[in-house]
């Protein structure tokens, strides 16, 4: 994808000598150079003869022969309304910056993205294709009405051979010479486009002058043929002059047949194809590229030229209603040669608005196409686009399209064509328009253009125009072409990578975050919407993707943050190393496929750093309330980029850009032995800080051991059943009774529960650990539990197990809590109540395979199910510091060998029975 540039630097460069931008840059095809189009000749000129084309010769009298005068006045304001809110939208964003080449392509593309912009630029150059084609089949049929061997009628030079080749030939040779124009560049099209312009300026005024100079007159009318294939007889039309009674006659409606078509009119057919004679507003737009100052000539040359047609529409819309019965109105769609006082002048007038919208046609889709081709959308496919002359013409986008017209003549007849250039047209401007109500909706600073008569109701109201027009000319060919528009922005988004144009997208969900986020009041808070939102410290994130995974999983939609913290001093540093990172972190985020913000930090510890994240990570009400930590032990760290899928990538990849590979942006694990940056005085510290600052904790152990299965984003039900068990009481103070129930134990059920709610662990039995004292007698503890998970609705398998007997059988009757951690008892007390806790959890883990207690060594049946994660209640850190190192050993020893295990301490509410 093209590169962009600073519209500040390019100014900047714009004065400096032997500088020039590139193709694509600010000046359009071939630089600044090929600036050289007044707004005269580039925007005024084309508009005004794409909005007139051959309607405004040969369709007045079908609309107001039709829809009356008055019908008629109403049709026009309704659709030169629908075009004016369109125009505002162009003049707001044309005024916003720097155009380049490409027209309303560029202006979408670089508001809404690649993916829609490029989808829009390519039916917008597809219905340009067609519509030099319709113009020239046109102007063919035009000719040979007068000059055709087979044409009915006795006036005119009959010499022309008629027939599907003749017509083809005759197509193919007007293509040649509109072809021809376009390739010698701009500035031949524009003085060939004034030349035309003269001449259908001098068409009309002769028109205008008949309507006056002109007396009554009876026209007779070409014989209709009849119902049974015999001819009607014939009428006589009626130009009366001035005369009020004929006024009067043609106010109301007065649908007919179309001698045309053979069809009975309506306001929306008659409508429809007013519509589709005055879609041509983009035609200066589109030589953007070409303009002097596209910032000033489009504006003022589109809105001159729209109110010059719309004076134009209207003058020819009364002198008809004036001075034309209906009966020549309805039957004579040519009426202004039989009252002209020279009619070979509305032949010319004719001939050249025809010959002038096939120009713009193809000049415009040049124009578009080298836009897309330089943008590098659709590949190889439109690289022969590119290719420009020394002077800056695209000459290899003009016979490019001159090929595709080319194509599309051979089809012959177009009628069927035409509602579907109209409705691509209007896909275009609801484009625009969609673009600047974006624009304004984002409130984005640097949205401020010069032009200022529009707001978001004119551009809501242009997109909502837009597309009911769309409807009414043609339902089918709109359908088709906003299906055609998603198929076209699915495949740009797949094979397109992210731009540096700006997205609107981005601006839009910035303000509608912060919209949101400052109407989140914490103080509304209530423990029935509580969801975990989770900071997870990560190292090296090469030795913590599976934590990385299962973290992601239990975040229950709600914030999870990827915090890192880079040891250092900004003093005594030249920049900030932290923010280079954060594109690093960004790509493991989209490689791992997880839902997570990064939050990155620099600080001389990385305790501090921990603090510094857990205070000023989230925003608003959306901030962590939960802190996820790997465990401290000295197992090896694992390098999972080697063996996880979506991290495999040859030594020598880099990413899409030109980056380097994800796997050269983290270090490589730490080596066993090496020196940590945290030590277990601070990693106990840090624990002890969140609670301190109100934060839950979980420190998770051994998650490397997970199956892949369990923490990918599909469903598990393929792999073997698997338990999930849940401890809910302080094994390291060995007190019976219920001591399950209090706010951590409730917690620890909260998250299991949370992960059994993942696809990836439905199949997951999750089963709670009752711990009874040895005097407790079973059964009364059981039947509490499943009362409280009945109200909670929790599913789970309730076993009770009696705890307290061997180690730690002789606690007395009141044990105060942290005892063990606090050091009040004995060490060597502490670590074999720590043992005998681990066992208990080992022998019940064991329990789920077949061979019984001992594992399946013990005996001859088939594996059952496994235990997949544990939860165990996390003690508090003791009061002294100096017992920290100590409260490690003990949760090593704790956890020891107990595979994948979740150590949780909880001081948040979290649970409700209420409605």
């Amino acid at each position: 994808m093209a590169s962009e540039n600073s519209p500040l630097l390019a100014y900047r460069l714009l004065g400096e000598e032997g500088v020039a931008f590139p193709a694509n840059g600010t000046g359009g095809p071939g630089g600044a150079s090929a600036r050289k189009l007044s707004t005269f000749l580039g925007v005024v000129v084309p508009t005004v003869l794409s909005m007139f084309s051959i309607v405004v010769f040969l369709r007045i009298g079908f609309v107001v022969g039709h829809a009356g005068l008055l019908q008629a006045l109403a049709m026009l304001l309704v659709a030169y309304f629908i075009l004016a809110l369109t125009v505002l939208s162009v003049c707001a964003i044309a005024t916003n910056g720097a155009v380049r080449g490409g027209g309303a392509y560029f202006m979408i593309s670089r508001t809404l993205g690649p993916e829609v912009g490029g989808s829009i630029g390519l039916m917008f150059y597809l219905a340009n294709v067609c519509g030099c084609a319709v113009s020239l089949l046109g102007l063919v049929e035009a000719i040979l009405d007068v000059f055709g061997a087979d044409a009915a009628g006795s006036s005119g030079l009959r010499v022309l051979p008629q027939g599907y080749g003749w017509s083809l030939l005759y197509g193919s040779l007007l293509l040649g010479l509109v072809g021809g124009v376009c390739t010698l560049g701009a500035g031949l099209y524009a003085r060939a486009s004034f030349l035309t312009f003269l001449l259908v300026s001098g068409s009309l005024a002769s028109v205008l002058v008949s309507f006056v100079a002109v007396g009554p007159r009876d026209i007779p009318l070409t014989p209709r043929p009849g119902p049974n294939g015999s001819s009607l007889p014939p009428q006589v039309g009626h130009f009366t002059g001035f005369n009020s009674s004929t006024l009067k006659a043609n106010l109301g409606a007065g649908y007919a047949k179309d001698y045309t078509t053979g069809a009975v009119m309506t306001f929306a057919s008659v409508f429809a194809v007013l519509f589709n004679g005055c879609t041509g507003i983009m035609a200066g737009a589109n030589m953007s590229g070409e303009l002097k100052d596209p910032s000033r000539a489009i504006p003022l040359g589109t809105i001159t030229a729209v109110a010059y047609t719309f004076f134009i529409y209207i003058l020819l819309f009364f002198l008809s209603s004036f001075t034309c019965d209906r009966t020549l109105l309805q039957e004579d769609y040519g009426f202004f040669r039989a009252i002209s006082l020279w009619p070979p002048l509305v032949l010319i007038g004719i001939y050249a608005t025809s010959l002038s919208a096939s120009m713009s046609s193809l000049i415009g889709a040049s124009r578009i196409l080298h836009a897309l081709a330089q943008d590098d959308l659709f590949g190889v496919i439109l690289s022969p686009a590119k290719v420009v002359s020394r002077g800056g013409n695209p000459w290899g986008a003009v016979l490019y399209s001159w090929g595709l017209v080319q194509l599309v003549l051979l089809a012959g007849k177009l009628n069927t064509l035409a509602a579907v250039v109209t409705v691509f047209y209007l896909v275009a401007y609801a484009a625009v328009d969609l673009s600047c109500l974006s624009l304004e909706w984002a409130s984005a600073p640097n949205f401020r253009p010069t032009f200022s008569l529009f707001s978001w109701h004119t551009c809501l109201l242009g997109v909502a125009s837009c597309l009911l027009m769309m409807f009414l000319i043609s339902p089918g060919a709109a359908g088709g072409s906003l299906l055609l528009m998603g198929l076209l922005s699915a495949l740009l988004t797949a094979r397109v990578g992210p731009s540096s144009w700006g997205y609107v997208s981005q601006a839009l969900l910035f303000h509608q975050v912060r919209k949101y986020l400052l109407r989140l009041d914490v103080r509304k808070d209530h423990v029935k919407f509580w969801r975990p939102q989770l900071l997870l410290l990560v190292g090296n994130p090469r030795g913590a993707l599976p934590l990385l995974r299962l973290a992601n999983q239990l975040k229950k939609g709600g914030l999870y943050v990827l915090g890192h913290v880079t040891l250092g001093d900004l003093d005594s540093l030249p920049s900030d190393p932290v923010q280079p990172l954060y594109g690093a972190w960004l790509s493991l985020v989209d490689r791992a496929q997880v839902k997570a913000f990064v939050d990155l930090t620099l600080s001389p510890s990385v305790r501090q750093g921990a603090q510094h994240l857990l205070r000023i990570s989230g925003l608003g009400g959306m901030k962590p309330n939960t802190l996820v930590l790997g465990f401290y032990d000295d197992a090896a760290p694992q390098d999972h980029f080697l063996t996880d899928p979506a991290f495999s990538e040859p030594a020598d990849a880099t990413q899409e850009g030109g980056s380097p590979a994800l796997s050269t942006l983290f270090p490589p694990p730490r080596a066993p032995g090496s020196p940590r940056a945290l030590s277990p005085q601070d990693y106990v510290a840090t624990v002890a800080d969140a609670l301190k600052m109100n934060k839950n904790v979980v420190l998770a152990r051994a998650c490397g051991a997970l199956p892949p299965e369990r923490l990918s984003r599909g469903s598990g039900g393929t792999s073997q059943p698997h338990h999930v068990d849940v401890w809910p009481l302080n094994l390291l103070r060995p007190r019976g009774g219920p001591g399950y129930v209090d706010v951590c134990g409730l917690f620890l059920l909260q998250m299991a529960t949370i992960l059994g709610m993942v696809p990836a662990w439905h199949t997951a039995r999750l089963r709670i650990f009752l711990c009874l004292g040895p005097r407790e007698a079973p059964g009364a503890a059981e039947g509490r539990l499943r009362a409280l998970l009945s109200q909670l609705r929790i599913r789970a398998e309730v076993q009770e197990v009696v705890w307290g007997e061997g180690a730690g059988s002789e606690e007395p009757e009141e044990e105060e809590e942290g005892d063990f951690v606090n050091g009040r008892r004995g060490d060597a007390e502490a670590e074999a109540l720590a043992r005998s806790a681990n066992a208990l959890v080992r022998a019940q883990q064991g329990r789920g395979r077949g061979g019984g207690p001992g594992g399946p060594e013990g005996g001859d049946g088939e594996e059952g199910p496994t235990t997949a994660l544990t939860f165990l209640y996390l003690p508090r850190p003791p009061a002294d510091p100096s017992r920290y190192p100590r409260y490690l050993a003990l949760l090593e020893i704790l956890s020891h060998d107990l595979g994948p295990t979740l150590l949780i301490h909880g001081i948040t509410p979290v649970t409700c029975t209420d409605l």
